[in-house]
């Protein structure tokens, strides 16, 4: 009897596993002290481990790692695309994020269906042509901002808004004047729009900014700020870079002349550029939290960064893959450019020297028209298991 006794108390490892609920991080601590420790993991060995572990990174209770997020187009010339992507009732553009622990694409969740999203990036009269769809990343938001119908009027009456960690969008509040070839970016948490045409070119428009404050959910609606001198910011799309609290823009991309503006968020007042930074900006530009600049010589494929002391651009690695750069982003020590017509991203860690790089490839059939940087998407447990 003793040694049955003893038996029946000792259980193998193996039912005493199973004998652990599933959602049980560690065994013998509560859930939320287990979190405090396993934060300290490199998240590709709480990935592989188990899926409990999985599930707890991608979970709202853990700290967000960061993700590329993608805007894509179908590639003109996959036929089976080409024969629907110019109808006008459908939208070709897609909306994906790159996971860097499980190297995957993940399609976001689809938008509201009201109204419906009708986006042109191509036209079959204009192939040579990429039509503009403007996106800027605000206080860990994905904001779409401007964009053509297959009319070629405004896509957008209202900035359609992806938060990653509820994982799901809304619309903010209605533009004074729906407009696509605009200027758009962010400082400080305000999403800024100005210049640009609407349904037709209007001078008035096409020296307008206004403000958009996405902290302040008590007060949503757009500010009108300072106008610009002129118009000539309305020529194509142009991206205004937030740089330790003013936006920096040019009116025309590559290594054309061009010129330059800047925008005192505080004082509400335009400035003229320095000549430095427009004499360097011959490509596409982004900063790093709004305190680092960064370009892309999209003819020399070199990556350089800004002095404002010196008022000069100092370069930090010159690539083959860099050349013809069409759009880039900067976050956690990286910089996401978007290089040979969106058919690859180049990633340079900008934080190690000498500078490393590797090249991440877009889904099959597929065309990157803009990246960006932000937290992971929340996810469902189904999904992880």
């Amino acid at each position: 009897m003793e040694s049955t006794s003893k038996h029946n108390h000792h259980k193998t490892s193996e039912e005493s596993s199973d004998d652990i609920p599933s959602n049980t991080l560690l065994p013998g601590l509560p859930n939320h002290l287990a979190e405090l420790c396993l934060s300290s993991v490199h998240l590709s060995l709480l990935y592989k481990v188990s899926h409990s572990w999985r599930r707890l990174i991608y979970s709202p209770s853990f700290p967000p790692f960061f993700s590329l997020y993608a805007l894509l187009s179908p590639s003109p010339s996959h036929q089976t695309v080409r024969n629907h992507m110019y109808d006008s009732k459908t939208n070709s553009i897609k909306f994906l994020s790159l996971d860097p622990i499980s190297s995957t694409w993940q399609p976001l969740p689809s938008p509201p269906p009201d109204p419906p999203l009708h986006i042109l990036h191509r036209h079959p009269s204009f192939l040579s042509r990429k039509l503009p769809i403007q996106m800027v990343t605000v206080s860990g938001h994905l904001v779409l901002i401007a964009a053509t119908t297959h009319q070629f009027m405004p896509a957008l009456s209202r900035p359609l808004v992806f938060n990653p960690i509820h994982n799901n969008w809304f619309y903010g509040p209605p533009f004074s004047m729906p407009r696509r070839w605009c200027a758009t970016g962010s400082v400080a948490g305000s999403v800024y729009v100005a210049s640009g045409v609407g349904s037709n070119y209007s001078g008035d428009v096409a020296r307008s900014m206004e403000r958009w404050d996405l902290k302040n959910s008590s007060d949503s609606k757009w500010e009108k700020k300072a106008g610009l001198k002129d118009g000539r910011f309305s020529r194509e799309s142009v991206e205004a870079v937030g740089y330790k609290g003013k936006l920096c823009m040019v009116n025309v991309k590559g290594n054309a002349v061009k010129e330059g503006a800047i925008y005192d968020v505080e004082s509400d007042r335009w400035e003229d550029m320095p000549e430095g930074m427009l004499a360097g900006w011959n490509g596409p530009v982004a900063t790093m939290d709004e305190m680092v600049m960064y370009v892309v010589d999209e003819a020399k494929g070199a990556l350089s960064m800004y002095d404002a002391k010196k008022d000069c651009w100092e370069k930090l690695i010159e690539l083959v893959q860099l050349k013809g750069a069409e759009q880039m982003d900067a976050g956690r020590g990286r910089v996401c450019v978007v290089c040979a017509e969106g058919e690859r991203v180049v990633v340079v860690d900008v934080v190690v020297r000498p500078v490393r790089h590797w090249v991440v490839e877009p889904p099959p059939d597929l065309q990157v028209v803009a990246v960006h940087i932000l937290p992971r998407m929340s996810q469902t447990v189904t999904k992880l298991s």
